[in-house]
């Protein structure tokens, strides 16, 4: 217990900051290689804080995709995420409103990441999404929104959640990954990153749509250290520069102190688990 109190004494007097594997597409700098629909001109008022990327019903759609342009692509977002031990995703969103015929309608929202090379399925690409909640179709309460998910790139097998696409089961017909892809060599190849209405498998009717969209973010944790408290420089020994940088980091809601469950959420467990791995200490 004197542990905690001293690490929650010290978060008192660091500063949360930007850390290293952290990116942040706020427009402040235009769209950074981001759309909804093809729509790329930042609103410059209006956003979490100022600027957004807004998609103000400019026509009736079967749904909302804000991706990334797999042409000209941000490599902050788009390379091989295997790179990493741990991988965030998120983004802050605003529904000034969602209808279908003149009325309210609720809307999935998942992150999907695309892989268009070595597709021989027929399929225009192949990929693996997760669902991240869902969008009311009314305007959204208490304001903005931030939707994220943390995961393991590295993994061979679907994590709990995700779902594939790329070809189709035999039997029931949804879509699935091809048996040649694994998780992993869909994030080795990763030509596009799309958060989405669309859900795999799914139909939608002409819907109006009047959402805004801001703070797009990947948080990376690299591999390095010796256990999940050896997240700063010298990695090897654990001493009071990871201290610090847990701190930072659990202030920023970043990946590297999200370290126990529930994931996604930035709380008590995880600073148990810190002090664990720490008091282990590197082999």
């Amino acid at each position: 217990m004197r542990s905690v109190m001293c690490i929650l004494a010290l978060a008192g007097l660091v500063s949360a900051a930007t850390a290293d594997g952290d990116v942040v597409v706020s427009f402040a700098n235009g769209n950074e290689g981001w759309s909804i629909n093809g729509w790329d001109t930042p609103d410059l008022a209006g956003g979490n804080p100022n600027e957004n990327l807004h998609w103000a019903d400019f026509v009736e759609t079967f749904g909302l995709e804000l991706r990334s342009d797999d042409v000209n692509p941000n490599t902050d977002f788009v390379h091989d995420l295997t790179t990493h031990q741990s991988v965030t995703l998120s983004v802050d969103v605003l529904v000034n409103y969602i209808q279908f015929f003149g009325g309210p309608v609720s809307r999935d929202w998942i992150v999907q990441i695309r892989d268009y090379d070595n597709v021989t399925t027929g399929y225009p690409y192949c990929a693996v999404w997760v669902h991240l909640g869902v969008l009311s179709g009314a305007p959204t309460e208490g304001g903005w929104t931030t939707y994220s998910t943390t995961f393991d790139p590295n993994a061979p097998e679907l994590p709990k959640g995700w779902g594939g696409y790329g070809d189709e089961d035999p039997d029931t017909f949804e879509p699935i990954l091809p048996a040649d892809r694994t998780f992993a060599s869909v994030m080795a190849g990763a030509d596009q990153i799309v958060f989405t209405t669309y859900v795999p498998g799914f139909f939608y009717g002409f819907t109006n749509f009047d959402i805004q969209a801001d703070n797009i973010r990947i948080q990376t944790q690299d591999a390095g250290g010796c256990n999940g408290a050896d997240i700063a420089e010298p990695f090897g020994q654990l001493d009071f520069s990871d201290v610090v940088a847990f701190l930072v980091a659990f202030g920023a809601q970043e990946s590297s102190a999200d370290l126990a469950e529930p994931f996604g959420q930035w709380d008590f467990s995880d600073v148990v688990a810190f002090l664990g791995a720490f008091g282990a200490g590197c082999p």
